[in-house]
């Protein structure tokens, strides 16, 4: 094979200098470009998101299975081209990043899970056309529930575009269906809301339930009503808002107090 040799682009500076304590979900962090490359940014900043390649340094490049115990300690092994792991035989990392603004040959970006000091490979605008609505994925679930709903709002503000109370509330519902059902990322569960657009479009974006091949979703605008029924086989979970009042207070309310619970299995 021919031999490929790689000049960084850029360098990464970031508050993470712990390959183990970087968030999951990423954080802030600056993209400085060397000088010489600050003309390839030529109208970058009309992207709101783009990728980022860049180069592990510390990663081991000596494993060809790994674990994602940092999600779930008992998930079990992948092949390391089947996971995101930065242990890999080229420690290539690829990251979408929000694209915040630019100064000159540096990008502020969020979302980066790269340490301080990272080199830079590439970077690539991110297209309509890289989007796979409702992917087919391995069902790595987060252990822990706080973890899990952080990936939720991570996937619920790139879809929905606003941190909204409604937005939030969708996570809380979409996190309790999770729990019953397991990946909601799956064609057997269908998903039905009465509620705000804001409500109906953060749990589409969620569950990724379309509206054919196969028909998942079905949604019904509501000024009174904030309601979501997860239906799988036998089992249908309905989550209803309780109170509206509470939107403002829900992170600190316990799920049986924010909402009517009613669970039914058909014999």
């Amino acid at each position: 094979m021919n031999t490929i040799n790689l000049q960084p682009i850029g360098v990464v500076h970031s508050v993470n200098s712990n390959s183990m304590k970087v968030p999951l979900q990423g954080g802030d962090a600056v993209i400085e470009l060397l000088p010489q490359y600050e003309g390839a940014l030529e109208r970058i900043e009309e992207n709101s998101h783009v990728w980022i390649l860049s180069w592990f340094h510390e990663a081991r490049r000596d494993v060809l299975t790994r674990a994602p115990t940092r999600v779930n300690p008992d998930a079990p092994s992948y092949g390391v081209f089947a996971l995101r792991t930065p242990a890999r035989p080229n420690p290539i990392a690829l990251t979408l990043v929000a694209l915040d603004r630019i100064e000159g040959n540096c990008l502020y970006v969020s979302g980066l899970d790269a340490l301080d000091g990272t080199s830079v490979l590439d970077i690539k605008p991110y297209y309509e056309q890289d989007i796979v609505f409702s992917p087919r994925t391995s069902k790595i679930t987060a252990s822990i529930r706080e973890m899990r709903k952080a990936f939720m709002e991570k996937e619920a503000i790139r879809h929905h575009r606003e941190n909204c109370d409604d937005m939030r509330l969708a996570v809380r519902m979409a996190l309790i269906a999770e729990e019953q059902f397991g990946k909601l990322n799956d064609d057997e569960i269908l998903v039905e809301v009465n509620g705000s657009n804001c409500l109906g479009d953060t749990l589409q974006g969620i569950s990724r339930a379309r509206l054919a091949n196969p028909p998942r979703f079905k949604f019904r605008h509501s000024a009174d009503v904030m309601k979501s029924t997860w239906v799988k086989g036998n089992k249908s979970v309905c989550l209803e808002l309780r109170d509206k009042a509470d939107l403002a207070i829900s992170e600190d309310l316990a799920d049986e107090v924010l909402f009517r619970i009613e669970t039914v299995i058909n014999q």
